[in-house]
């Protein structure tokens, strides 16, 4: 066993620490932004905080917490910065399908002597993977890699040559090129969540840091259950989705915070000028955004203490954690992004044209929000026509 950095540590710790970098993390969302990623300073404060070992096993060096713990801690770094929460969520839960998924072996060479562990995974095949002795040779660029800048590792997927099926391959970074072409505007939002593309031209992976990428489509619970616990039974859709809601939820604390300034230092437009606080059409504004986002984070923990449930129940009973439970705590949360986003955008167009203004925070967070709505994962509709499917047993387009 890799021994525990801190063998004392508890979650509510760790929630705390969340916590208190809040201000840090805002601090830095100017030059985050124009990096394309987080601070190299915060970047160590998170890893020695050990928030990347919330969702790691405890054999391999982590201390497997759970959802509820890991979402609590990313929902307070994202209302920092949606962009660096966003970075640090979708480069720190994917350690949690490593648990799942690859072999003993493979894990034993993934975490090394030191359980340090932080990837990208992205599930686009962009790639191919050519047989070779021991293992493949990938090759391939893929983009938005999210969380590429402080990684330890890339995890990528690639299509097996001259076949339709599909591999993960896990890849030390130092192998690996990491493309300049995220932050500093170069796109709409999200400046700051280090989605770079990255690039692999014939890189031998040994076959243990490979495992089968169809982890969605299977009945059977991933082999990672029987070697760590429930935690790791392989189900991936609500926990994949909520790493993209989570930095939603918190762009919308984050613009609470910025317009409850605004209505208690600025005065209403036309008299009798008073306190935009005390006009009731700034706290209707604040009222609904506020119970909106609630509302939101609510979804979001309820569907960790259920994913937690099923996991334990298939495990204790054997009753499975099925498919269609899975996209019904996908589309739960998609709900919860698609409340938390209309907060932001109520918070801004409450906050006057000066809240648009390059460089203003209500600006940042509108943008970043914006990002989530053309994600394909985020289109609600298309997920709710695929769930009835699912439960009819009809064919879907779920990946």
């Amino acid at each position: 066993m890799i021994p525990l950095p801190e063998p004392g540590l508890t979650p509510q710790t760790l929630i705390e620490r969340a916590r208190a970098l809040i201000p840090a993390v805002r601090a830095q969302q100017d030059e985050a932004e124009r990096l394309g990623h987080h601070t190299a300073k915060l970047g160590r404060q998170f890893t020695e905080a050990g928030f990347y070992r919330i969702l790691q096993p405890r054999q391999f060096g982590g201390y497997a917490f759970g959802l509820p713990t890991f979402w609590r801690v990313m929902l307070a770094i994202s209302a920092g910065d949606p962009g660096t929460g966003w970075a640090l969520t979708l480069g720190a839960h994917h350690v949690l399908t490593i648990g799942a998924w690859f072999s003993e072996a493979g894990q034993r060479d993934i975490f090394g002597s030191s359980g340090e562990f932080a990837a990208p995974h992205r599930a686009l095949p962009s790639g191919t993977a050519e047989p070779a002795d021991g293992g493949y040779l990938v090759s391939g660029t893929w983009d938005y890699c999210s969380g590429s800048a402080y990684a330890t590792h890339f995890m990528c997927n690639a299509m097996m040559a001259g076949t339709t099926d599909r591999i993960t391959a896990v890849i030390p970074m130092d192998q690996v090129t990491v493309l300049d072409d995220w932050g500093d505007g170069a796109t709409l939002g999200m400046n700051s969540s280090g989605s770079n593309s990255v690039r692999v031209e014939e890189v031998f992976v040994p076959a243990p840091r490979t495992a089968p990428a169809d982890w969605t489509h299977g009945e059977t619970v991933a082999p990672g259950a029987a070697l760590h616990g429930p935690l790791y039974c392989g189900r991936i859709y609500a926990l994949y989705h909520a790493g993209l809601v989570i930095p939603v939820i918190g762009a919308a604390r984050a613009a609470l915070d910025e317009y409850e300034q605004i209505i208690k230092s600025k005065l209403t437009y036309f008299p009798p000028q008073v306190p935009r606080y005390t006009h009731p059409d700034y706290q209707r504004t604040y009222g609904h955004a506020l119970a909106l986002t609630d509302a939101a984070e609510a979804i979001v923990l309820q569907v960790g203490d259920r994913y937690m449930e099923l996991a334990e129940r298939w495990a204790a009973t054997g009753e499975p954690f099925t498919r269609e439970d899975d996209v019904r705590l996908f589309a739960m949360i998609q709900q919860a992004g698609q409340l938390a986003a209309q907060a932001v955008q109520e918070v801004f167009a409450a906050s006057s044209s000066s809240a648009a203004k390059r460089g203003t925070r209500l600006q940042r967070y509108y943008r970043d929000v914006a990002m989530y709505h053309g994600h394909i994962a985020s289109q609600y509709l298309t997920t709710a026509g695929d769930l009835a499917r699912v439960h009819f047993g009809l064919p879907d387009s779920l990946f």
